[in-house]
Parts: structure tokens; sequence; C-alpha cells
């Protein structure tokens, strides 16, 4: 009889694989309330990976973190029209706290232009205290409709860049250094994804900017994920919240702002993207462990041996994890550590103490190989470079080859309901023709140049219009 498999099979049943390989790689569960999740500590490892990255990055970028409180009152909303309309369906509110009605009822923080506007009203003064550049590592809370773990949940973890500037090209040259140097600079080269770098269109613009760049990835079922995003707000919350500034002629101006986030659905992401029907695949770039290595038998050769390797894997600066819990089957173990995605597994038992060997097991490429236990410390950078260029590679090309350019609104639904993505000129698709989109729940993901580059407006002449259905 077929042994039945660990996980849903993806070309079976592509959501049910992904909420299979969340619950069996221990990544995370849902929380008591509709729509929250619990991250357990493999999953918070992965978000704690991608932190690491991108602070260092924010930092480059000159912005400081700080922290902004939780509730807003809700007068704060109401100050930016588009701002209130476009969170309202979402916003979760309390009106009583200590067992009393509040004489203002708050809102749990969906996002914090407004908070953060209060007080660089207060921190903005003259032109000496701009470029003002702060970021925040917070949750938030946006009343999801239809949650899925990771992707859209009702309260989610994200960082949130909000920054002040005294010109117009300076936010906006601001806003495209993060969407570039920032957020794809990291998804290309550490979560190993491909991603289009693009111009959302007026109606799918974040509420209350002028303009959003986003990210846009191809996940395994040749849906979209928008992986990140970063906005130009104009002097839309500066006139709200009368943030200005003293400039060298002496003259009271509106600052001009950014605000750009990227939150845990990019773990949503590296799953959907890198994930098989093993499990997970973890770039070695990401990898909160890169190396584990397992004892087969119990025996204290082979156990002194694993912990030896291991040491010695550490003190080269690799993230290694030792596992010596021969209690539990080996089988066991390595069918877990697969689903887990680490990127290499290097097995030790009694015979291979006798050769001098250890079984290098690859979790990207797969396959498996005897190799010299001497030669591991100098033999692994080369495999995780391997390894990190192959998810990208593969990335790319599953989204190339799934896209296709057409002509017609026809074509474009049927590209995307066929699972890939559509590229068509935004002149003959326009505004009615996206509204046509959305009645086949199929969206713009965003407006890119003739020649791949993010457009400088709108309505710049040879704009093609990246079309897909989406997560």
């Amino acid at each position: 009889m077929a042994k039945a498999p660990v996980l849903t099979p993806q070309a079976d049943d592509f959501p049910r694989w992904y909420q299979d390989l969340i619950n069996k790689a221990e990544l995370a569960d849902n929380g008591p309330v509709r729509g929250t999740m619990v991250i357990r500590p493999y999953g918070y490892g992965l978000w704690e990976r991608m932190q690491q990255e991108m602070d260092a990055r924010i930092k480059e970028a000159g912005a400081q973190n700080a922290y902004f409180p939780l509730f807003i009152p809700q007068s704060y909303l109401t100050k930016e029209a588009e701002h209130v309309e476009g969170f309202a369906p979402e916003l979760a509110v309390v009106t009583h706290g200590g067992g009393k009605e509040l004489e203002e009822p708050v809102v749990v923080r969906p996002t914090s232009e407004t908070i953060i506007n209060d007080y660089f009203s207060k921190w903005v003064q003259s032109y000496r205290d701009l470029p003002l550049l702060i970021n925040q590592w917070a949750n938030v809370v946006r009343w999801e409709m239809r949650p899925r773990v990771f992707l859209r949940t009702t309260e989610f973890l994200w960082q949130e860049g909000h920054t002040a500037h005294a010109t117009y090209e300076e936010a906006r040259d601001y806003a495209a250094y993060i969407h570039e140097k920032v957020y794809a600079d990291f998804m290309v080269n550490v979560l190993g994804i491909d991603v289009v770098l693009g111009r959302k269109t007026a109606s799918e613009r974040f509420a209350g900017a002028i303009n959003t760049l986003t990210l846009e990835a191809m996940m395994g079922d040749g849906k979209a994920l928008q992986m990140g995003t970063s906005h130009e707000l104009g002097q839309n919350f500066a006139k709200a919240f009368h943030t200005q500034y003293l400039s060298k002629e002496g003259k009271q101006e509106l600052v001009w702002q950014t605000s750009w986030g990227s939150s845990t659905r990019m773990v949503g992401g590296l799953i959907m993207s890198h994930g098989d029907d093993n499990g997970l695949r973890v770039p070695p770039r990401l990898a909160a462990v890169q190396v584990v290595v397992l004892a087969i038998k119990g025996d204290d050769a082979v156990l002194a041996k694993v912990r030896e390797i291991g040491d010695r894997l550490e003190a080269a600066g690799v993230r290694v994890h030792v596992d010596d819990r021969t209690d539990t089957p080996f089988g066991r173990r390595a069918v877990d550590w697969e689903l887990k995605g680490v990127p290499v597994r290097i097995e030790v038992g009694p015979r291979d103490l006798e050769n001098g060997t250890a079984m290098l097991a690859r979790r990207i490429p797969g396959g498996k190989e005897p190799v010299a236990i001497d030669a591991l410390v100098g033999l692994l950078p080369a495999v995780f470079e391997e390894d990190q260029a192959l998810l990208l590679r593969q990335s790319r090309e599953r989204r190339e080859s799934r896209t296709s350019d057409v002509s017609t609104i026809e074509e474009a639904v049927e590209a995307a309901t066929a699972g890939g993505w559509a590229r068509i000129p935004w002149a003959d698709l326009g505004e009615e023709g996206e509204a046509k989109l959305a009645e086949h729940s199929v969206t713009v993901r965003c407006l890119v140049a003739e020649d791949g580059s993010v457009p400088a407006a709108d309505d710049a002449p040879g704009n093609v219009a990246v079309v897909a259905r989406a997560y």
C-alpha cells in the first residue's frame, strides 16, 4: 500500500499544502481570536532573521528606530480624509477601559501615520531638523474578513518607516531608495525571491498617498503577493497636522513625507515561493539554522563526533544546530528537518565514522553524498552560495515562464485565471479596463516602464500594467 504523503501535494490543493506546511513544520498556529496567529519558535526565528537583515539596511538608509503607542485617539484618524476612509472598515475601536466608557474612543494601531505626524509637528521646527527619518518595529491590527496565517491576519508584525523632508524631490528620492536599496535588495539577495518593482495605480494606492511603490512576487501557484510598499505622502498629512518648518529664507513651509512598510507576510511569501511537496526550503543567507548535524544512532563515539562537528562549524561562523535526540527515530527527525527546510543536513552514523565521512544532504537542490568530515568547513560556503543562487533563479524562471504579453482584457483575465501573470499596455487598459478586471478578481499589481524600470508617472508613455490574481 502506498505511503500517504506528509503534505497535501501542491498540485492537488495549494492552499491546503500551505496550511499543512505551516502546521507540520511548526511555524505557527491559529490564535484564539479569529484572524490572529501564534508564531512558534521556528517560524519566529525566520522573522527574527528578516528583522536583522532589514534593520541593518534601514539603519544604513539613515533611519533610527523609535516606538509609538498602540492606541491612537480616534479623532487623529479623521484629520486626513482619504486615510480614514481607506482604513475605516478594518479598524478595531476601544470604547471602554478600566470599567468605564472612554471620553474619546481609541483606535488600535492599523498604521501610525497619524500619531507619528502629531509628534513630527512638535519635533520639526526648522530646516535644521530635516530630514527626520524614523522607523518602528511593532504590531498592527486590521480587522481581516478572510484571514490566512502570515498572509492576512487581524494582528501582524511589521516595520513601518516614516520620514519628513524639506522638498518633494528629497521625499520622492528617499521613498525610491527604500523601495530599491532596502526592500528589493533584501528580497532578492537574502530571501532569494524575484520581485517586480513598480508603481501602484491610483485605485491601488495607499490611503492618503500621492504615489505608492510596490514589490510584487509570483508564488508557486502563479498568484501575486505584495511583499512591501514605499509611499510618497506628499503634504497631505503635513497639512492635516500642521507639520511645518522655518526655511533658510525665514518662511514657514510644510514638510514632504514618506512612509514604508514590510511585514510577517514575507514569511508567507517565503513559504509559497520556495516550498515544495517535501516542505519549506529556506535560503542559506536567511536561515536561522543553516546546518543541522544529526546523530543517526546513540553511539558514544557518534555523539561525540556530531558535537565536535557542530563546534567546528559554529567556530567557522555557520548557524548550526546539533540534533542528538537519538531516542527519537532518525527517519522521523530527518523528515522534520526536511519539512523545516534547513539548507544542509550532515548525518553521522557508526559506519560513517569508520570511513571518516559524513552524509551531506542538501535540501534545496536535493540529493545526498558522502563527504570527508575534515572537508566540511571548507565545502559549505560554496554550497550555500550555489543553493542561494538556485532559489533566486527558480523564482525568476517561474515568473518569466508564466507571464504573458497580451493586448486585450479577455486575454489578461485568461492568463491570470490559468495561474499566471499578464502584461498589457496601460494605455489600452486604463481605469475602465482595471474595473473590468476586478469583476474577475484580477487586479493591476503595478505599472512598469517598457524597459522594466519604475515609471515616473501613472500616465508615462509606454507604461505596462502587470495584472494577476493575488493574495
